[in-house]
């Protein structure tokens, strides 16, 4: 009997609305944004504490980008499956430490699929083992039997349930098989289409899912080709649409004049064009809308269907009530201790209840009625990073260590949106989470500089078993 009190007593702790551990997390999250920030739109601090990446694990890459976001020192390092492994564990181990039990993760470098197979799968890992759900960034230019080594060990067992990736291809982009040196987004929708086959293929085949974002550098040279390769990629598979538009931040000799002569609205103009409705991005917001503007969303045939209307004020409400039901994270649970979590929620805020049923009612009129649902229900999701200039971020950083605030509006700015950032490094070394924009700007050239030397040396480590 006392067996049975002490499993019930374990589940119902494992089924609360939000895990004690991820609440405390998110709590202080919400504390350190800024006030400007702190919107009841916000995501982050309510949600989840925001995505991560890896940094210095192998920064190398064989595509040649115009532009280029690495330092100019990044393909002198040598790629080294051991130290991926090594400096990956170090990272999330802080990260789990820091940032609770669970979080995306992103594993980014220069090119992922430098690394064996074996070493991208350990890596992989790693990352799982500490509470973290990872993607793999790549320009995409593997072949099918790199991914099946990736997903499925020596024995024939699969290793993960689903793999998640987000290829980057544009037409800045040179060095692509079958595509050296693309003058259109167009000439690359093969290189698209064939990128997801292989993860159809691969669930046909041994039941691994995938989940798949497309990301795509924006330059005044193929904005308006935006709207095509939505309109030709939504039905491919993939579940996010990710547009970045160049910055100057990385290797200067691949940079070129005028990146910052499109806007915001301009980028996102064209996004919407291709979606063909108008995408509301102020309904739930991911730290500063000057750097992420995100729409959720699903495509109901060749119709795209936010979920959320910012000019909605019962759209707005359901948020609310969603936001104070289920507050900390859902991420990585069991479906079935999802489902009472989520049940226990609102069971705690029954006005979730009539809340749901009047906005599935305007979901279904949006979505062109029942028969429209017929098509099927696909999820997809658009996004907006604006990555902030190099010239910007490095003084904006060094005035924020040493606790100043900048008198200079466009240094003023970046700072603002540096305390606000939504996308941190995990540095154990100086005990600090470190914004992305920073990493890029400032401390890639350094550790870079410093990896050139260290992988070089013969000796250093030996390499640890891989299955």
């Amino acid at each position: 009997m006392a067996t049975i009190i002490t499993r019930l007593k374990a589940w119902t702790r494992s089924t609360r609305p939000s895990d004690p551990e991820a609440a405390r997390v998110m709590a202080d999250r919400w504390e350190s944004l800024p006030d400007h920030v702190r919107t009841p739109a916000q995501l982050i601090g309510r949600r989840f504490a925001g995505c991560e990446g890896t940094h210095g694990v192998f920064p190398a890459c064989d595509f040649a980008c115009k532009p280029c976001y690495h330092s100019a020192d990044a393909n002198k390092v040598p790629v080294d499956g051991a130290h991926t492994i090594a400096e990956v564990e170090r990272q999330m181990a802080y990260l789990r430490e820091h940032r609770g039990p669970a979080q995306y993760a992103q594993l980014i470098g220069g090119e992922v699929s430098l690394l064996s197979p074996q070493d991208h799968a350990a890596t992989l890992e790693v990352m799982h083992r500490y509470g973290r759900m990872p993607m793999s960034m790549t320009h995409g230019d593997f072949d099918y039997d790199y991914l099946r080594r990736l997903a499925v060990r020596s024995d024939g067992k699969r290793r993960f349930a689903v793999l998640s990736f987000a290829a980057h291809i544009d037409s800045t982009m040179h060095g692509r098989t079958g595509a050296s040196h693309p003058t259109s987004e167009a000439e690359l929708q093969p290189q698209r289409a064939a990128f997801c086959a292989m993860f159809d293929r691969l669930e046909d085949e041994l039941g691994v899912r995938a989940h798949l974002a497309h990301n795509m550098t924006v330059t005044a040279d193929n904005v308006d080709q935006i709207p095509e390769l939505i309109r030709a990629s939504h039905g491919l598979g993939f579940r996010m649409f990710s547009f970045q538009p160049a910055a100057y931040v990385g290797n200067e000799q691949r940079w070129r004049n005028g990146y910052r002569v499109l806007t915001d609205d301009d980028v996102w103009a064209r996004v919407e064009d291709g979606a063909g409705t108008r995408l509301p991005f102020r309904a739930i917001e991911v730290g500063d809308i000057r750097c992420n503007r995100t729409t959720w969303g699903v495509y109901v045939g060749e119709r795209y269907v936010p979920l959320l209307d910012d000019r909605v004020a019962t759209d707005l409400a359901l948020r609310d009530a969603f936001f104070a039901a289920l507050p900390g994270s859902l991420l990585f649970a069991p479906r079935a201790q999802q489902t009472v979590r989520v049940l226990r929620g609102v069971l705690r805020r029954p006005k979730v209840i009539p809340l749901t049923l009047a906005w599935t009612r305007r979901f279904v009129r949006r979505a062109g009625g029942l028969r429209a649902l017929r098509h099927g229900i696909r999820p997809v999701t658009f996004v907006m990073h604006n990555f902030m200039d190099a010239r910007d971020v490095a003084p904006a950083w060094a005035l924020l260590k040493g606790g100043v605030t900048s008198d200079e509006p466009r240094i003023r700015a970046t700072q603002e949106r540096l305390q606000a950032c939504t996308y941190h490094m995990a540095h154990p070394e100086s005990d600090e989470l470190v914004p992305a924009c920073v990493q890029h700007s400032v401390l890639d050239p350094l550790e870079n500089r410093d990896l050139v030397t260290l992988l070089a040396t013969p000796g250093r480590r030996r390499r640890p078993p891989t299955t």
